[in-house]
């Protein structure tokens, strides 16, 4: 039996469940779980927010942990290795996207905690596709929120090859972008840092940031007009978008990452005048999670965490609900 903690409805306290995981399938493997980070999607689900959730639900998909068990046909993990896990538990392997190494944009791409249990609890089975070793050097205690906050603003200095002379600048300064600035200062790039609140302005700056721009400060924002190749946003508020366009360059890129679930207000003439785009990614593929779990290691880069015992769960996710979190949630055993 594996024992987790578990959602029976939406809105509801998590509380000790057990359940049955059959055998184990001969391409996946079994992690004992030492860590999981409590990010927002798992609140999202929890409360089926997004409509496609199913109860009893065990959320966490920021995992690490030590192998226990191998399928019979999975030869490139050992029991023993310390690995992580994310937001995708299996690929088709077969479409388009798996075959050009976009595994996360797969079709059928299956989440950790859709439609199966994730890693609030003290095992987890993932398809071995979708498992990958730390690295040598890499802190487990704070390895698990890479392997989706991390993942999530890294892939996208991949996909649109940001260069070291870029300037980049990041809309909020919280679970997300703070991994963002840290990764981007490490690029080379020119960062600043896009926040509401003034008590993380001097925080920003040294998590990577070279400068900080005050979010409610429109003639703030309007005096950077032109200055930016790529805006990563990672909010999941609306803003006065058409001002953030206005801030970047010729061929100027507006990358969404945080889940805004209001529709964009986006003046069109802003875009074809300067040629500008407006794009968004979910978290990366295996092979680019372990490019950014390297990179992490080579520049000395760890999310800020807060940890807390797995018992104390619903205290850790009323924290993260506060959104007094500094900056992303942990459990340990």
């Amino acid at each position: 039996m594996i024992n987790a903690y578990a959602a029976l409805e939406a809105n509801s306290k998590l509380v000790p469940w057990q359940y049955e995981p059959g055998t184990l399938g001969r391409d996946y493997v079994e992690i004992e779980v030492d860590y999981c980070g409590i990010c927002h999607s798992d609140v999202s689900m929890l409360n089926n927010e997004w409509g496609m959730s199913a109860y009893p639900l065990v959320a966490g998909h920021e995992v690490v942990g030590r192998i226990s068990a191998v399928g019979e046909a999975v030869s490139h993990l050992k029991t023993g290795q310390v690995v992580g896990l994310g937001w995708h538990s299996d690929y088709c392997k077969v479409c388009s996207s798996c075959g050009s190494g976009d595994h996360n944009l797969c079709n059928q791409a299956q989440g950790t905690i859709v439609g199966r249990h994730g890693g609030f609890a003290d095992k987890v089975r993932a398809n071995a596709a979708s498992v990958v070793p730390l690295p040598q050097g890499m802190d487990a205690k704070t390895a698990g929120p890479l392997f989706c906050g991390g993942i999530t603003v890294f892939n996208p200095l991949v996909q649109f090859d940001i260069k070291p002379t870029d300037k980049v600048a990041v809309i909020g300064i919280g679970g997300l972008g703070h991994i963002a600035l840290q990764f981007l200062r490490a690029w080379g790039c020119d960062v600043t840092a896009f926040t509401s609140s003034d008590s993380k302005t001097e925080e920003a700056k040294t998590l990577g940031a070279h400068q900080c721009i005050n979010s409610r400060n429109s003639t703030e924002i309007e005096q950077a007009a032109g200055r930016f190749d790529l805006i990563i946003s990672t909010v999941n508020v609306a803003l006065d978008w058409n001002l953030y366009l206005s801030t970047l360059k010729p061929k100027g890129r507006l990358h969404f990452v945080g889940a805004t679930l209001e529709p964009l207000n986006i003046g069109v003439f802003s875009l074809i005048m300067a040629q500008r785009s407006v794009s968004g990614s979910p978290v990366g593929s295996p092979a680019t999670i372990a490019k950014m779990l390297e990179f992490a290691v080579q520049h000395d880069i760890k999310p800020v965490v807060e940890m807390f015992k797995f018992e104390q769960i619903n205290e850790a996710l009323a924290h993260l609900k506060s959104g007094k979190a500094r900056y992303r949630i942990v459990l340990e055993r």
